[in-house]
């Protein structure tokens, strides 16, 4: 038996994420057979933005080395100790617009979208340009990506509840969502 419940974790952050104002739509749970990495994938949105534009794509990746581990740590650990915090997940956010009409300017978005993440969630913001014809005018698509370290101990020990985090992925939301239009040259 496995010392942290992985897929219960998931399951606690998917309903802690309505807590926050999303809608979850779908996750998926893949497993390589050969080396045992485990990805958890959530797709999620805002509430209030069930009929699209915006897409948030939750990623969980699990290196079966880090999780033994800690787990190797925590067995060899005295009872009534708390393990050390020095084994983490990559947990990430990932935030898509179709391709955009009228896209935005990276560096003024990054500087705005900087204000909303705060240090708490550090978002990159990156572009293609798209040519469907060599005459046609490109089309952006956007995207933001935040990258955050989940702990196994503060999981272990049913404190990692990413209050914040889900608050301020909320707030990016809702800002790509007020942005959205005029991208997309709707108004």
């Amino acid at each position: 038996m496995a010392v942290i419940d992985v897929a219960g974790f998931i399951a606690d952050l998917k309903d802690h994420s309505v807590d926050h104002g999303f809608h979850v739509h779908d996750e998926r749970h893949f497993v390589e057979t050969y080396s045992l990495r485990q990805a958890w994938e959530v797709d999620l949105h805002p509430e209030e933005a069930c009929g699209g534009p915006l897409d948030l794509h939750l990623s969980l990746e699990v290196d079966p080395r880090v999780l033994l581990a800690f787990e190797d740590l925590f067995i060899d650990l005295p009872e009534g100790d708390e393990p050390e915090d020095r084994f983490h997940f990559p947990l990430l956010f990932t935030w898509a617009l179709p391709p955009l009409p009228k896209g935005p300017d990276l560096l003024v978005l990054a500087t705005e979208l900087a204000g909303q993440g705060g240090l708490e969630l550090p978002l990159e913001v990156s572009a293609i340009d798209s040519f469907a014809s060599v005459t046609d005018a490109p089309e952006r698509s956007l995207t933001i990506v935040a990258r955050i370290e989940v702990s196994l101990a503060r999981i272990f020990l049913g404190q990692e509840m990413l209050c914040d985090v889900l608050d301020r992925c909320h707030g990016v939301s809702e800002y790509l969502l007020e942005q959205a239009p005029v991208w997309l040259d709707e108004l």
